[in-house]
């Protein structure tokens, strides 16, 4: 008789940097940079050949996205204006890198919660939208760091990158080619943010999330059965980070002013928010679920109006925070970490035969969903 290997997410971990800024903190910050920048350009200015820089504003920025602070790893270089980018002490070859580090904090938190020993993992994948290098993979190191035995690779798909790693993962599980695998988002998203720019200085916050996916048979009481999973890309360049190994124009220069995160935020959101939630009606069809009848919705954390919108769409109704939990007001954007923040912070109180869904979308455009029921 063949066996059958059924995939579940046994557990969650979360690792959220000690240092948070304040809306007010952010606006003082940048309003002194426009101050200094303006003063500095006032010629050019008056004469037309540079724009002056706006101000920025709380209100404004609450209004933008719904953010009120957000971790980051480094605050006191993000907030200097003569800084204005996350810095710390470059890392020998022979230390943990600090992109590893973070991941492997969530990914003991992940074992922990599931009675785990990193030895009854059999790969690693590190999922999330910016890695430190391009090799060795963050995920090899998170590996050692753990003391794994198996294997351990790399993925980025943006802010769809852990619902992608989680599909993987219980492919993985069906196939019988791992019965336990983690997938780990360390997101030091401060790090390509353009803390300059007034449209977008403040999106992003740092954290670091892990999802251990399980085969059902080894998996512990309370565990999330995978009803079913959905990708879909489809190319769009209204999100967009130019950073890579072959330019060599520094970000932070006039010159390099897209090698950080740009984006078109309306054309995003125009387009990106009915792809999305028919995503979620069509799947839900297929998987013989009842949209409607979803418990809870835990959606990218990237802009409240979007998260409204869309779990309207599949709910049919104006979704209560019960509903569709936010844990963008205190995190900010945390990119591919965002749904399942927002899943390890909201589902403890779901009954068994819950039915929700984790679901993430961004740049590519790319966007996963995970169908989810709280197992008795």
């Amino acid at each position: 008789m063949e066996l059958t290997h059924r995939p579940v997410i046994s557990s969650t971990g979360l690792f959220t940097p000690e240092e948070s800024i304040s809306n007010a903190e952010l606006v003082d910050s940048f309003n002194r940079y426009v101050e200094h920048f303006n003063a500095d350009n006032a010629t050019a200015i008056e004469a037309g050949e540079v724009e002056a820089l706006q101000a920025s504003s709380v209100e404004f920025i609450e209004k933008a996205s719904g953010i009120k602070s957000r971790h980051v790893m480094a605050k006191g270089p993000v907030l200097d204006i003569e800084t204005m980018a996350p810095r710390w002490p470059e890392r020998t070859n022979d230390e943990i890198s600090i992109l590893a580090e973070i991941g492997v904090k969530a990914a003991l938190d992940a074992l922990q919660r599931a009675g785990r020993d990193p030895g009854d993992v059999d790969a690693v994948l590190c999922a999330a939208s910016n890695m430190q290098r391009p090799y060795p993979a963050m995920a090899i190191e998170i590996q050692q760091a753990l003391g794994i035995d198996g294997f351990g690779f790399d993925m980025n798909v943006a802010c769809s990158s852990a619902t992608f790693g989680v599909q993987t993962a219980a492919d993985y599980i069906r196939a019988g080619n791992a019965k336990s695998v983690l997938v780990v988002s360390p997101e030091i998203t401060s790090g390509h943010l353009n803390w300059r720019d007034r449209d977008s200085h403040f999106i992003f916050g740092d954290v670091a999330t892990a999802v251990l996916v399980e085969d059902a048979a080894i998996a512990p009481a309370g565990h999330w059965d995978i009803l079913g999973t959905k990708l879909k890309t489809v190319f769009s360049n209204n999100i967009r980070n130019n950073f890579g190994f072959l330019n060599r124009a520094h970000p932070e220069t006039a010159d390099g002013a897209d090698k950080l995160f740009v984006q078109e935020g309306r054309k995003v959101f125009k387009e990106v928010v009915p792809m999305v939630a028919q995503m979620i009606v069509d799947e839900a069809e297929r998987l013989s679920i009842d949209p409607h009848g979803l418990r809870r919705l835990w959606l990218h954390q990237a802009n409240t109006g979007m998260n409204r919108l869309i779990a309207h769409r599949v709910l049919g109704h104006e979704a209560s925070e019960d509903e569709s939990p936010t844990v963008l007001d205190t995190y900010g954007n945390t990119s591919s970490a965002g749904s399942i923040i927002a899943f390890h912070l909201h589902s403890e109180d779901l009954q068994p035969g819950d039915t929700g869904i984790i679901c993430s979308f961004g740049a590519g455009y790319s966007a996963g969903t995970v169908f989810v029921r709280k197992a008795g």
